[in-house]
């Protein structure tokens, strides 16, 4: 049995949910980003319990097929952009469509059904924000962003990132007041 966690993003998330399994008596479990599977099925009454803890912990459980695969989606490109050493070399509907194991198409439309956006512009919502942190606490330089984040060019990026924002990288960097977005705010 898996069950979906809307704005289960982080590690942390991930320590909130398990304190919630173990309030609750439950083990054999395995949790992921945005996931936890089970070896067996758990009881309704246990499924009630874990559903008022996680929300509790600002954690949201999810029953609906399409909203779950919407998390899942989401929660594919965040670890993708934030958590993963290198982005993948193919392309992103390639990478999804194999990792989820379902047709991009499929993966497209009831993703811009359930959000009003497209994968496309969440993918690029998220690499903007991602080089944002890293401009802001100068981690990386420019060429070095381009290629952790898979862009053709440090053109391209700083072309996206001017769309996005509104600002040049550098014009980014010298700003003072400058403000991170959180991930369900991407």
């Amino acid at each position: 049995m898996t069950l979906y966690i809307k704005f289960m993003v982080s590690t942390c998330c991930k320590l909130a949910v398990e304190t919630e399994l173990k309030k609750i008596g439950l083990h054999n479990y395995l949790i992921g980003l945005g996931k936890i599977s089970f070896e067996n099925d758990i009881s309704p009454d246990q499924l009630l319990q874990l559903q008022s803890g996680l929300s509790k912990q600002g954690l949201e459980l999810l029953c609906a097929p399409d909203k779950a695969l919407v998390e899942e989606i989401k929660n594919t490109i965040i670890k993708m952009v934030r958590y993963d050493d290198e982005q993948p070399k193919i392309k992103y509907s390639v990478f999804l469509s194999e990792t989820l194991h379902h047709d991009y198409t499929y993966l497209s439309n009831v993703f811009s059904n359930q959000t009003g956006n497209t994968i496309e512009h969440y993918i690029i919502a998220h690499k903007i924000e991602r080089t944002k942190e890293l401009l802001f606490f100068d981690q990386l330089n420019l060429t070095e962003i381009s290629y952790l984040l898979n862009y053709s060019s440090v053109a391209h990026l700083s072309n996206q990132f001017k769309k996005v924002t509104g600002l040049t990288p550098s014009a980014f960097k010298h700003q003072k007041n400058t403000q991170l977005k959180t991930f369900d705010n991407v």
